[in-house]
């Protein structure tokens, strides 16, 4: 083919241009023109037709030259190439035409991707916006749940503040009193704490009347002195606890367990009833309390193991002497070694325990303990009083009588000691907030619960009850001392509480039931005092039986105030006659009996006796000769 068809012609030179063949420069038609010419180019290419194939298939469509693109671009513009004209003149030529479209479909899909691309990513960016807006919706939906809730809270938290505010209005008063009785306080702090110091220190081996009139005694030198004190200091309200010790019993006891918690030795109880050992192992029940004796075989081991691992030791039932053994443990003879803190004990050291304390008690009444014995401890007389002793018996008769009362009453102490304790703590932390800037104090519904006072009241209502039964326990405490006083007697006559409490709780049991309150009063104290004196009358001698009666209704008329203590005091020691009168009978009465009869005229219920006696000297005379004269009227 010399000069192949238009069509052809086209396609070979668009092959051309794109493989990068350079055509041939020709004459064009008009003369002294020249024209490129690709069909001898296009030629060579189509001798080796698979070479030239494969060089079409393996051509690189994803990085066509600029300049070539820009050359074949009028080609691929032409109206005649296009496959449909090219199929006309030459089929093979037609799928090189379309190979040659195909390219630039593809670049124009490139092109077109490329837009798609861009459109995409700025959909994604209108996407993420949209999210985004969406996002700040939901958020501002969420703030103004959070405002209406907020305002909300904010009503309830003015509804309660303005309660509050009224509320503090009210404990203004009180704070302002409380804030003036503190600074009195600690303006007296130094006379009162010295006198307590004083009772600590001094006063625990004695008596609660003793120990009364030891403090007046210092107080007095304390006004003396001009050293700053309360009115009425005493060692109770300046180191006692009001919540810890609503439980004990009386105020001998509460003294008592002061001083052993404030002392700085160990304490030893003079305990003859045994109100001290029930104390401390009511006291120490949660903590593992030992109790030992002097006398148990393992006694030094036990001591040792509550040394080391901080449980109270209780040794009871001491004499008048110590084991050597516990001197170091009595004074306390501690020392560092290695950051820890540790005791010599017998032969080896041990670790030493904070938490370990130790209590002693004896049974003694009245034991005479040695000046060494007694600097290395702090004597407690726990001796029964008459007020706790009563105290006692009245929760056990009340407790037989009207088990429910007693058992509210004690679970009342209880409770009314812990929310006194929950009370005080809501008080700190609405002074606690209230004085900075963290927390709400408003946020409480109820800030101070009305529980105490209803318990309180309820306290005293039951405490109303219970005192219709206080001349049982009056009586009973009565007779227990007139018992306890048979020892002085003879030291034969022992009797311990246990059995009298023995004998009273058999008295209520078997006792005549009443219609009245009083009536089952009256019952019981006359059944149990009959059965109290046989039951002692049958371990006293018979000469004493009649003193032991006489001791009985003389103390139970002293209760009634039914004797006079001037004529007791006569009866018991005698008196001094106020007159000197010469003695009318001296042939048959005696100068010192004259003498006494003066004294006893002396007595605003005698004072006529010795005129009478004068006066009537032979009826005088037929009494004194009388061998019963109790029986002349």
């Amino acid at each position: 083919m010399q000069r192949p068809p238009k069509g052809v012609n086209l396609v070979m030179e668009a092959v051309c241009i794109m493989h990068g063949i350079k055509p041939k420069r020709v004459p064009g038609e008009k003369p002294g023109t020249k024209i490129n010419d690709y069909w001898e180019a296009g030629k060579a290419l189509l001798q080796d037709p698979g070479k030239f194939l494969e060089s079409l298939f393996k051509y690189d469509k994803e990085n066509i030259p600029d300049s070539v693109i820009h050359l074949v671009q009028p080609y691929i513009d032409n109206e005649e190439f296009q496959p449909a004209s090219i199929a006309k003149v030459s089929k093979a030529c037609t799928s090189i035409c379309q190979w040659q479209a195909l390219k630039e479909a593809q670049e124009d899909l490139a092109v077109t991707q490329g837009v798609l691309d861009a459109a995409k990513e700025q959909l994604a960016t209108v996407e993420a916006g949209v999210a985004a807006l969406q996002a700040k919706y939901r958020a501002c939906l969420a703030k103004k749940d959070e405002l209406d809730n907020t305002y909300q809270l904010c009503e309830a938290r003015l509804v309660r503040a303005d309660k509050l505010i009224g509320g503090l209005a009210d404990e203004k008063v009180r704070w302002k009193e409380t804030v003036q009785h503190l600074e009195y306080m600690v303006h007296n702090v130094a006379g009162d704490v010295l006198l307590s110091a004083g009772c600590v220190a001094y006063l625990g081996p004695f008596t609660g009347e003793y120990r009364a009139a030891m403090a007046e005694e210092m107080l007095r030198c304390l006004k003396e002195l001009g050293v700053p004190h309360t009115e009425e200091p005493n060692m109770i309200a300046t180191l006692g606890d009001p919540v810890k010790i609503r439980s004990w019993q009386d105020n001998l006891s509460v003294e008592n367990g002061v001083i052993a918690q404030y002392s700085l030795r160990w304490a030893l109880f003079i305990d003859p009833q045994g109100q001290a050992n029930k104390w401390i192992k009511k006291m120490e029940q949660d903590n593992r309390l030992e109790v030992m004796k002097l006398s148990d075989r393992d006694f030094l081991r036990n001591l040792e193991n509550a040394i080391k691992f901080g449980y109270p030791c209780l040794l009871e039932n001491i004499g008048e002497e110590l084991d050597p053994a516990l001197e170091p443990v009595l004074l306390q003879q501690t020392f560092k070694h290695q950051g820890s803190t540790m005791l010599k004990f017998g032969d080896s050291v041990i670790f030493y325990h904070e938490d370990f304390k130790m209590y002693i008690t004896t049974k003694l009444p009245n034991p005479h303990y040695s000046p060494e014995v007694s600097t290395k401890v702090t004597l407690i007389n726990f001796t029964l009083s008459p007020s706790g002793l009563e105290d006692q018996l009245l929760g056990q008769v009340v407790a037989v009588e009207c088990p429910h009362l007693e058992e509210a009453k004690n679970q009342l102490i209880v409770s009314n000691a812990k929310m006194k304790q929950e009370l005080k703590g809501i008080e700190d932390e609405i002074l606690f907030r209230l004085s900075s800037t963290e927390g709400k104090p408003v946020d409480n519904e109820e800030l101070i619960q009305a529980k105490v006072m209803v318990a309180e009241k309820t306290e005293k209502d039951i405490d109303a009850l219970r005192l219709q039964y206080v001349p049982v326990a009056v009586r009973t405490q009565i007779l227990f001392f007139c018992v306890s006083d048979l020892s002085n007697v003879d030291p034969m006559y022992q009797y311990s509480l246990e059995w009298f409490l023995r004998i009273f709780m058999a008295g209520i049991a078997n006792s005549e039931k009443g219609d009245s309150v009083e009536e089952r009063i009256a019952n019981i104290n006359e059944f149990f005092t009959f059965s109290l004196y046989s039951n002692v009358c049958r371990s006293l001698f018979e000469k004493n039986k009649l003193m032991f009666a006489f001791l009985l209704s003389a103390r139970i008329m002293m209760n009634d105030n039914r004797i006079d203590m001037t004529d007791w005091r006569f009866l018991l020691s005698g008196g001094m006659p106020v007159r000197e009168t010469p003695n009318p009978a001296v042939s048959w009465l005696s100068e010192r009996a004259w003498q006494d009869l003066l004294g006893l005229s002396a007595l605003d219920h005698f004072n006529q006796l010795a005129e009478s006696f004068t006066q009537h000297l032979q009826g005088f005379k037929r009494i004194f000769d009388s061998n019963q004269p109790h029986r002349h009227a």
